[in-house]
């Protein structure tokens, strides 16, 4: 038995991207209950950005679940078994994806076994800055340095580019390159003809990479940009509902590649994703998309799996009001897994 439960999650705070603000997000949760085991897996659908989302995805979701015939037995059979959720369904793929991981493993909130999940080896990660006023970012980068994070990432290309520009030299002047990274993320803000001249600008803050400065679907533009080498670009949005891999790769030939299993189709799909990559001597980082505690636990384990020493992009599991109890901890710019494996449930 399949069972569906939504949950809106409530920002701590108004969360600024270059396609609006964020107050609130919508999670579903599936729950597998069978031979005396549960396992639970979140869909997170994200406006403007899951080819999936809807403003109430519950009966779409409880049709195509409704229609699932019977589960796999071993792991292995799992991403045969996801083919039964349509491609255009990736957080949907991704919560199924991460029940049956835990069904599997009797429910108790270890999804993938290695160091990490063990409580041995914690996973670096980048501080996120979101956009808004620029005393609101610098609020955010002091907390975030005062923390102990060594790489930051800012929001940038909703306020005033100026302004923008003026808190990375800010930063710049009390942080140089080799002691604090700092990458940037303008979520395709940049149009085409002005792309160029701003990654100059952005470039003499000798910043880390720029994640998909133009908007997605534009790989002649994008590849000129990567080809220019003005600032190393990673791709983000550009990989969503793409499935030959290997194409898009070859025709942007970006630096790096960030990894969003929610976006991707779960898992088993953004390793495809990895050895695509790898394939072609492309970098790669792993973020979580707005999930719950619930969903980034599964997605830390799986990121720890791969030993990847660049700072990922996980979350905190911070910007809710009415989160889960997480089974994470951050430290000095570090994701640890608490002692004793933890699996919150919505379901309870």
């Amino acid at each position: 038995m399949i069972q569906l439960k939504s949950h809106t999650l409530n920002f701590h705070f108004e969360a600024g991207t270059s396609r609006g603000v964020l107050t609130q997000k919508t999670s579903y949760f599936l729950r597998i209950e069978q031979d005396g085991r549960t396992g639970i897996g979140e869909a997170g659908p994200l406006s403007g950005l899951s080819p999936e989302f809807e403003e109430d995805c519950t009966a779409t979701f409880q049709r195509i679940i409704d229609q699932l015939p019977e589960l796999p037995n071993t792991i292995s059979e799992i991403p045969e078994y996801l083919e039964n959720i349509p491609f255009a369904f990736p957080s949907l793929r991704m919560a199924l994806e991460m029940a049956l991981l835990d069904w599997m493993e009797e429910g108790n909130g270890q999804y993938f076994l290695n160091q990490f999940s063990t409580n041995e080896v914690p996973i670096p990660i980048n501080g996120l800055i979101w956009m808004g006023n620029p005393t609101f970012m610098r609020e955010q980068i002091d907390a975030k340095l005062a923390a102990g994070y060594n790489c930051l990432k800012l929001k940038i290309g909703a306020i005033d580019f100026e302004q923008e520009i003026d808190i990375l030299r800010d930063i710049r002047t009390r942080y140089v390159a080799t002691d604090l990274s700092i990458r940037v993320d303008a979520n395709g803000a940049f149009a085409i003809s002005e792309a160029a001249g701003k990654l100059e600008r952005l470039a003499q803050f000798d910043l880390h990479s720029i994640e998909q400065p133009i908007r997605a679907g534009q790989w002649e533009a994008m590849h000129d940009l990567c080809a220019e080498n003005i600032l190393p670009i990673a791709l983000d949005e550009e990989l969503i509902g793409v499935e030959n891999r290997a194409s898009l790769l070859a025709a942007i030939k970006p630096p790096y590649i960030i990894l969003k299993p929610s976006l991707l189709g779960g898992f088993y799909a953004t390793r495809l994703w990895i050895e695509a990559a790898e394939a072609q001597g492309i970098a790669w980082w792993i973020t979580s998309a707005l999930e719950s505690n619930i969903g980034l636990q599964a997605i830390a384990q799986f990121t720890a799996g791969f030993n990847n020493p660049l700072p990922q992009g996980l979350g905190t599991g911070q910007l809710y009001t009415n989160n889960f109890e997480s089974g994470l901890y951050i430290q000095q710019g570090n994701i640890f897994q608490k002692s004793g494996l933890q699996r919150a449930t919505p379901f309870d």
